[in-house]
């Protein structure tokens, strides 16, 4: 009787597993249904909240409307954020979910999986996936007018929390009392990471729907970098595009990514630059890598050197004088004869850079090398048996000691 219980408490069981898991599929989209109502409701009223903020140009009520507008954001979030929990949740745990739902999930855990050891990382990155899903559901659903609505929200807010996300990074960056991750390698990724974000999801949005006269600035630097949207990257690709990612943050992020930062990703691009130049065995891929180097130097100079108002170093500053007034001079070359004015700029920049490196705690002893098998080329210093002679006026630069490596 005992054996014949059991097996009728078992079959029940499964029986009763059986119901629940279908009454449950059935119940999801009901849920689902619900859940969405809540999410419109409380997105409607975002939008209202933010439109009456933004259109009191009078600001006599600017406070309280501010408030009720963040107010507004935040039931708007946790709306959002209990749809994924309870529902998409649900979807994946039966089975029942879209390609579209598992995604959104396994980002979503990805977002909180930051709260334990980088929290403001999951702070702002939370809010961003959650209005990001949202968004891709107004796409889905929503009509062109709510769209327009949404997208000033979306674009304004975006705005503001990949700001915050920047600065984030760029305080770490500058943080020299982590001894831990003194090379800060993986806050660099971020940084690069997070612009190129930044640029393919709203700048885009911003020259698609907006006035392309108001980014008319950094027009030229968006269309290149789209050129490194398609196709597979090599370092040198990688490099490039990253240097335009900065170029273009000098513009957009000048106060999240201050110019000490700024200055240190440059760094980090020279460096890795070089090193792609004088490790590349082949002629004509090194000629590329080459090529890219004098470019990424130059904008170094340009965007950044040239508006630069601090310096540690008087001395420095004076050098570096001398060296802007130089490119100056030589850059009214390039109307009148421009292989002269490339010649003479990549001059400049080998010498420069020659100065910079050559008592570098890395070794660069290869392309020094190479630099100087360059200014053998352009006539700027001879070789005399295993030495370098300079001549004219670049006498001193070069040291007559240097050796030539084959």
């Amino acid at each position: 009787m005992e054996e014949k219980s059991l097996r009728i408490t078992g079959a029940n069981t499964n029986f009763f597993n059986k119901i629940t898991k279908t009454i449950t599929k059935i119940l999801i989209p009901t849920k689902i249904g619900i859940n969405g109502m809540k999410i419109t409701i409380k997105r409607n009223s975002l939008l209202k909240a933010y439109e009456n903020y933004q259109n009191d140009t009078e600001n006599y009520n600017s406070e309280e409307l501010e408030k009720k507008y963040d107010e507004a954001y935040t039931v708007y979030l946790e709306t959002l954020d209990k749809y994924v929990m309870d529902s998409i949740y649900n979807k994946v745990k039966n089975n029942t979910a879209s390609e579209f739902e598992r995604d959104a999930l396994s980002r979503y855990y990805e977002v909180t999986s930051l709260k334990e050891k980088e929290y403001m990382d999951y702070k702002y990155r939370k809010q961003k996936y959650l209005i990001e899903l949202d968004k891709e559901n107004i796409e889905n659903i929503a009509k062109e007018k709510v769209q327009e609505r949404y997208n000033k929200f979306y674009i304004d807010k975006m705005d503001s929390l990949y700001k915050s996300i920047l600065k984030n990074y760029s305080i770490k960056l500058a943080d020299t009392t982590n001894i831990y991750d003194s090379t800060k390698e993986w806050v660099y990724v971020k940084i690069f990471y997070t612009l190129e974000e930044y640029i393919q999801n709203i700048l885009s949005l911003k020259i698609r729907i907006g006035n392309n006269e108001e980014f008319k600035e950094i027009l030229n630097d968006y269309n290149k970098f789209e050129t490194f949207t398609v196709g597979k990257l090599d370092t040198r690709d990688n490099i490039e595009k990253n240097m335009i990612l900065l170029g273009i943050s000098r513009k957009l992020f000048t106060h999240s990514i201050p110019l000490i930062v700024a200055e240190q990703c440059y760094e980090k691009l020279l460096k890795d630059a070089r090193t792609l130049v004088q490790d590349t065995k082949m002629a004509t891929k090194r000629e590329k890598a080459y090529s890219m180097l004098m470019n990424l130097i130059e904008d170094y100079h340009v965007r950044l050197l040239s508006t630069k108002v601090y310096w540690e170093s008087m001395n420095e500053r004076d050098y570096y004088k001398k060296i802007w007034d130089k490119y100056k001079e030589i850059s009214k070359l390039k109307e009148v004869n421009f292989e002269e004015y490339i010649k003479q700029k990549e001059i400049l920049f080998i010498r420069n850079d020659i100065r910079k490196i050559k008592n570098d705690k890395m070794d660069y002893s290869k392309i020094i090398t190479y630099y100087r098998r360059k200014l053998i080329d352009y006539g700027v210093i001879r070789e005399l048996k295993d030495n370098y002679k300079s001549l004219g006026k670049y006498r001193g630069n070069i040291k007559k000691e240097d050796k030539v490596v084959a």
